[in-house]
Parts: structure tokens; sequence; C-alpha cells
């Protein structure tokens, strides 16, 4: 029976409603609790009270000639919908109710008793939901070593499904850690990285056997489209040590900028400079995003490349996005601007010219400018500027210039509850890791007046992101 708990007084909530067929029972003690309430005292009453799925209504009707209720009247109680469906309803003499109400007064410590109760379970509830935001991070470190295993490549090369020693034997799992990586299995098949299904040919009926699904194909490393790497360089110390610092960082002033500078005296941009393997790291993890988002774009929204001859994609790292976009308009000449440190780790190729640069000082001319994923990095005014050099090196709207921007506008009105709070999540490692933000849709609105454009247009085609088209 799926119970609902109904609250129908100001200070009470204590009962529980079978939300598909009242029963005449729990309609009688719900209006007992209206009456408890005082609210038979009222010749005619209307209670509304949001239940979960439905609304709570009762409404007392009197029959007979007087005014107010007396010991003889006659009280209807209805129960309704939220449509006004009635869905139960009974009747009781005004002295029943008396009666009712002397027992209630002899019972007032049983009353007292329900409520502790249900406060009880309610500090349980939240108990349970405070425990389950402190052991998050299991989820994230569970998938970084799934990742690191390999075993999406396993299960999804293996062709059928997979036990758990096939796994573990081409794991190099010793036999000593097969129950602790069947442990591990348990969580990413509940988190829907995997699914499972019993194998009933085996000797022991519950051994399980592991499935391919959706999630699972975007950690196998072979494919060019995936995440594992873009998982990995997210889940990375240099990102992970900075929320130790993130309490002492919001009672400083101005400096540090970040707490990742808190945590290793240097900026996310200086870091790469120093660090050749968190710069080869953090290049492929945007190339891994690049690779996913290039597919997308080119195969769903390739309209926004029509009439190009000419594209300059600013902070474009080793440039994976502009070679998808030549690959499919070979007619669109593709340039990349990176920091020198970026460039001279990418391949050239014959289709992309690379060029070291800094977009805060100069960007190349061309029919539009892509930026991808790099204004969430940085501030308002540093936006403002970095557009400023765009809006420089493109044509105006009547000429076909524009700027193109693949970035998240935050909406807590998102159909998918999961999308709004992946973007709060991403919004909080922005603001750890660099002076930059998530906007939503006004902010970007004014980041682009305050740049000199005069239009754009938002179109949500990409989950999490989207696409924005500015002109002057």
């Amino acid at each position: 029976m799926d119970q609902v708990p109904v609250d129908l007084g100001e200070s009470r909530s204590i009962c529980a409603v079978d939300n598909a067929q009242s029963g005449i029972g729990e309609t009688q003690g719900a209006a007992w609790r209206v009456i408890h309430h005082g609210i038979w005292r009222r010749p005619q009453v209307l209670i509304r009270r949001l239940c979960g799925s439905f609304t709570f209504k009762i409404k007392s009707q009197l029959h007979g000639k007087r005014k107010y209720p007396t010991t003889g009247c006659i009280t209807s109680y209805i129960l309704k919908d939220d449509i006004d469906n009635p869905i139960g309803d009974f009747q009781v003499s005004q002295l029943a109710i008396h009666k009712r109400l002397r027992a209630w007064k002899k019972s007032a410590s049983v009353m007292e008793s329900l409520d502790g109760e249900c406060q009880s379970l309610e500090l349980l509830k939240a108990q349970a939901h405070a425990w389950n935001h402190k052991f998050s991070f299991i989820n994230s470190m569970s998938l970084k070593c799934a990742v690191e295993l390999g075993i999406a490549d396993i299960i999804h090369a293996h062709g059928k499904p997979t036990s758990l020693l096939e796994l573990a034997t081409k794991l190099s799992i010793p036999p000593t850690r097969n129950n602790d990586l069947r442990r591990l299995m348990r969580l990413l098949v509940f988190s829907g990285f995997f699914a499972r299904e019993r194998d009933g040919n085996s000797h022991d009926h519950d051994e399980e056997l592991y499935i391919p699904t959706t999630m699972s194909a975007l950690l196998v490393n072979q494919k060019d489209v995936n995440v594992s790497s873009f998982a990995l360089a997210m889940l990375d110390q240099m990102f992970l040590h900075p929320w130790y610092h993130l309490s002492s960082w919001l009672k400083q002033d101005n400096l540090p900028a970040t707490p990742l500078e808190a945590a290793h005296g240097k900026g996310v941009w200086e870091a790469t400079s120093q660090s050749p393997a968190f710069n080869s790291l953090l290049n492929e993890g945007m190339a891994s995003d690049a690779r996913f988002v290039a597919k997308v774009v080119v195969e769903e929204c390739g309209e926004i490349f029509r009439g190009l001859s000419s594209l300059v994609d600013v902070g474009g790292g080793t440039g994976t996005m502009a070679r998808a976009i030549a690959d499919d308009y070979p007619h669109v000449k593709c340039t990349v601007l990176d920091l020198p440190q970026v460039v001279a780790s990418s391949e050239a190729g014959e289709t992309v010219q690379l060029v070291a640069g800094d977009m805060f000082q100069y960007v190349p001319p061309a029919d539009a400018v892509l930026l991808k994923w790099v204004l969430h990095d940085w501030s308002d005014e540093d936006c403002v500027k970095i557009l400023k050099r765009c809006k420089e090196a493109v044509p105006s709207e009547e000429k076909g210039g524009k700027v193109i921007i693949i970035e998240m506008v935050v909406d807590f009105d998102i159909r998918s509850p999961e999308l709004a709070e992946t973007q709060l999540l991403f919004d909080m490692h922005i603001m750890v890791q660099t002076t930059g933000k998530q906007r939503n849709k006004y902010e970007w609105r004014n980041i682009f007046i305050d740049a000199g454009f005069t239009n754009y247009k938002i179109t949500s085609a990409l989950g999490l992101r989207s696409i924005i088209e500015v002109y002057h």
C-alpha cells in the first residue's frame, strides 16, 4: 500500500492515507483530526492541504434547520481529490463528536507520543539525507576506479553478459579481492553505469552477470566519444585538494583568488604551464569533452556553421572541436587560438591552423568566433574583455558575422532535476578552481550588452549546455 502523509492542521501531521483507495476507516480518522482542531465549530468548512499527489478536502455540511450544530445535528464529511471527485464520505452525529472530543482530551499523551514518533522519523530521514551527502564523494571515486581499471572496456568487448569471475580474471584481480570487486560493481550497478542479471545456468543461481548500458558506453576508452579522460582530469588531486580550503577561503577578503590558489599557491593556468603532466591530463580531458560535444553539434546543430567561410576556435585546446568542424564543413577555414604551452603540445594538421596567443589581447579575424567551454572560467569583467576582442574579429550581423558560445545557461526550471543539480555542482567546481561562474540567461545578457553586442539567440540543444549565438 502506498502511503502518503496528510497534513490537516496548522500544528499536527499524524495520519497516513492510501492514495489509491481511501477506506472508511482512514476517511473517518482524517475527519476526526479535522474535528480535533476545532473545525467542527463552523457550519461549513473547506480544508485544503497539499498531500503528495492529491489534495485532501473535507467539507462539513449541516443537515437540519439549526444555524449552528447541536447535539442532534448530523454532519457529513466528504473526502475529495484535486478535481473535486469524491473518494469517500460518512456521517456522524454531533453527540458522537462531543464524545470523541472528550476521548481526544483523555488521550493527549498518546497524541504527543505520535507527534514525537513523527518527529523521530523526520530526524532519521534527515540523518539519511545528510549521510548521503557526506558519502557522495564515493560515487565519484568509484567511477574514477572503474575508468582506471577499464571495467567498461572489458564488459563491452566481452560480447555477452560478464560474470564476476570473468571480469576479475581479465582485470588481473587476485581471488582474495573478488568479493571487494563485487561490492564495487554493486554500487556501479546501483548508479546505473551497468546492469545485471542472474545466471540461471550456474550452480550458484545467485551469481550475477554484468551487462553494458548507455552510460557505460561513455566510459569505453576505445570509443572516440567518451567521458573517461574528462572524469580523470576533473578528479585529479590538483582539483580535489582545494576543496579542503573552501571554508577558510570564504573567510578571507580578496586573496588568494580561488581555493585552488590557496591550496597550491598558483592558479590553474599557471599550474598547466609549470606541470607538463597536469597540462597533458587537462588537455586530454578537454579534448575528450570536445569530441563528445563536437559530435552532437555537427550532427544536430550544423546550421550554425551555414554561410561561414572561416572560424576561429578561441581557447580551442588541441584543436579537436575545430577538426570536427573542418572535416564536416571543408569549406570553412578553421583556426585555433590558445596559450603557447597548449599549442606546443598539439599536432598541426592540414585542415586546422594553430596560433599561439592571448585572447585578452588579440583574436584573429574570421566570419565567426567559437568559444566552447571558455567563458565560465572567467569573471564577468574578464568575459567582457574577451568578448570585446571577439567583436573586433567578426563582421556585423548584416555581413554574416557572429560569436558562437557553447556554455551552460543555468535554469532551475529545467525539465530534469538531475540536469539542474549537475549545473549547480559544476558552478561550485568552477568557483573553487577559477574566478569564473556558471550564468543564467540574464547574466549572459548583461555581459553581451556590456561588450557592445546588440542581439543574441540561445538554443538549448546540448543537454547540460546551450548554444548561444551573439551578434553586433
